[in-house]
């Protein structure tokens, strides 16, 4: 009998979107997120999924904001994963990957477009290639957001022709309004498909809002790897306010408890995803 794999805990800290006055754990300035990534680092979160902000708390795409944030998170949170966003909330065309040349370990990427709540999360073709290059071209590994079935298909498919090297990591995204609800035959769905597609291909999942936990367990309870964190959900309930990231890494933490899943160490974490310390 084999042993359980070891189970990554991306934490989001922050996001575009959330607001002190929507939950004032919140973290805005790089010393509250590089505090409030050790926390969750310490609670066992191996991946730090980061973009950064204005004094104002609207999003930035400033490379020097997220150079100081990468140095605050190297110090304070050694041998964590670095991921950056280059998501479309915090800036537009080659803007959204001017942080690139710092050389995260990862950087998210959408390969295709989707409807968000009140407008369009638009990924040209010819945006996607050229932030595929430059990751490839800094030694980042991309981490697919996948909206859509449709974006796991364009991933495999820009695997399979070199536009995306290294492992395949793809992170299914559900809960966003107008886009694909956390819905369970679909996620055992998107499971079935990249096994098929692009079986060495390594899957996680996002949940948002209150469908952040019912994901969490899902993919727990399937062998996958998860997403917590407030830029997701800001709620342990209806009734609850998170007190911190690191509450949501540990509730996470809980469920891997429950179905005998180790929560992965930086180590470990960097093995799977074979991202070594550079």
């Amino acid at each position: 009998m084999t042993a359980p794999s070891p189970c990554i805990i991306c934490v989001a800290i922050t996001g575009s979107v959330p607001t002190k006055a929507a939950n004032p754990a919140v973290p805005i300035s790089i010393s509250e997120q590089v505090e409030s990534t050790h926390a969750a680092f310490e609670a066992g979160a191996s991946i730090c999924h980061a973009h950064v902000r204005n004094p104002d708390e609207t999003p930035s795409s400033d490379p020097e904001k997220f150079a100081l944030l990468q140095e605050g998170l190297e110090k304070h949170c050694p041998g964590m994963i670095i991921q950056f966003s280059t998501g479309g909330r915090s800036g537009a065309g080659k803007a959204r990957g001017g942080m690139l040349p710092l050389r995260p370990d990862m950087a998210s990427l959408t390969v295709g477009s989707n409807n968000f709540p009140t407008r369009v999360y638009e990924n040209p073709p010819d945006l996607v290639d050229w932030l595929a290059g430059e990751m490839q071209a800094y030694d980042v590994m991309p981490e697919i957001e996948a909206f859509d079935l449709s974006h796991i298909h364009q991933a495999v498919r820009m695997h399979r022709d070199g536009r995306l090297g290294g492992k395949l990591y793809i992170q299914f995204v559900m809960g966003v309004k107008n886009a694909m609800p956390v819905d369970e035959d679909t996620f055992h769905y998107y499971i079935k498909t990249v096994k098929r597609l692009a079986p060495e291909a390594i899957w996680c999942a996002a949940g948002i809002g209150a469908g952040q936990i019912t994901v969490n367990e899902w993919c727990i309870a399937n062998g996958g790897h998860t997403r917590t964190g407030l830029e997701d959900n800001v709620r342990l309930d209806r009734d609850t306010l998170a007190p911190s990231n690191a509450a949501l890494v540990a509730r996470t933490a809980e469920l891997c408890e429950r179905y005998g899943r180790p929560v992965a160490t930086w180590q470990e974490a960097r093995a799977i995803l074979d991202r070594p310390l550079r």
